[in-house]
């Protein structure tokens, strides 16, 4: 298949990438962030969680954010919501899409969330039939698609029989993610296969971390299989708490930067997005995890 002449991304800085930042980020501080992304040409943000402030802190002023975003029209807002009691509160504040999780790891599901796959597939289905029931779409995560901190590499047979089990309850599209960065080009293409097998290609997505630096050869070999949608964390922010050593999400930079230079066409601002990174950036006193924007950032500098 050929490479596809345009790709569509969904930043998850906002709700991925701020989870587990120690430091408090004022609800103020993540609309902005928002509105300085889709400024920047986002057409689809996943904005927060709906999950126990006693478990995320961070997601705790999920209504105020998703209330006080001035909404642009032809941007698509999602938001994770882990079970019916999260997605009654975030049904208020009306998303365009809710995003539930799997694992393809045994192991990593059950340090995770505490229930086994099967398990989890039975408590997100009322989660699905709700939401589809007052018209808004569903995504379905898969974590540890590649490898696991539990289990090692995981087989592309355990990939397709998570996809299988998503798509049986009704999610509409999934990501791919090779959630402690471990991936390579050839194993991220098996994990995709695994899932085209449940779903067309227009809906599955790779998110890809860059723990070993191969978060932009995996979007590269993903490409190659047809793919054309892709999650990616402004400033590279974000993590798992439960992947001791991975790091963040692949920026949503040097993806923009890639593809760019590829002649493939995201519909962004690569200057405005480099400013909406070096914003929370700055608010978090660090530099963006983001070559490209670093690079560039000291380039006006000089």
């Amino acid at each position: 298949m050929s490479i596809p002449s345009r790709v569509r991304l969904i930043d998850v800085g906002p709700r991925d990438g701020l989870q587990n930042e120690k430091t408090p980020v004022p609800a103020a501080v993540k609309i902005e962030l928002v509105h300085r992304l889709q400024q920047a040409g986002l057409k689809e943000i996943e904005v927060t969680s709906y999950v126990s402030s006693k478990w995320v802190p961070q997601m705790a002023d999920n209504h105020e954010v998703m209330s006080g975003i001035t909404r642009q029209s032809g941007v698509a807002y999602s938001v994770l919501t882990p079970n019916l009691k999260g997605f009654e509160a975030a049904v208020l504040d009306q998303p365009d899409e809710i995003v539930v999780f799997g694992s393809a790891s045994e192991a990593f599901s059950q340090r995770n969330i505490n229930c086994s796959i099967a398990e989890s597939i039975e408590r997100f289905a009322p989660v699905v039939e709700a939401a589809l029931a007052a018209g808004i779409r569903v995504r379905g995560a898969m974590s540890c698609t590649v490898g696991c901190p539990y289990e090692g590499d995981i087989a592309p047979e355990r990939v397709a029989y998570l996809a299988g089990l998503l798509q049986g309850i009704g999610v509409q599209r999934v990501d791919v993610a090779d959630t402690i960065g471990v991936g390579t080009p050839r194993k991220v293409q098996k994990a995709l296969e695994a899932t085209l097998q449940h779903f067309g290609i227009d809906e599955v997505s790779g998110h890809f971390h860059d723990t070993y630096g191969q978060a932009l050869s995996n979007t590269l070999a993903a490409l190659e299989l047809g793919v054309w949608n892709f999650q990616s964390s402004v400033a590279g922010l974000g993590g798992c708490p439960y992947a001791k050593g991975a790091t963040g999400n692949v920026a949503t930079e040097d993806v923009v930067y890639m593809l760019q230079g590829m002649g493939i066409d995201t519909g962004i601002d690569l200057d405005r997005l480099i400013d909406a990174g070096a914003y929370i950036s700055d608010f978090l006193g660090r530099k963006p995890n983001s070559r490209v924007a670093v690079a560039l950032l000291n380039q006006r500098k000089h």
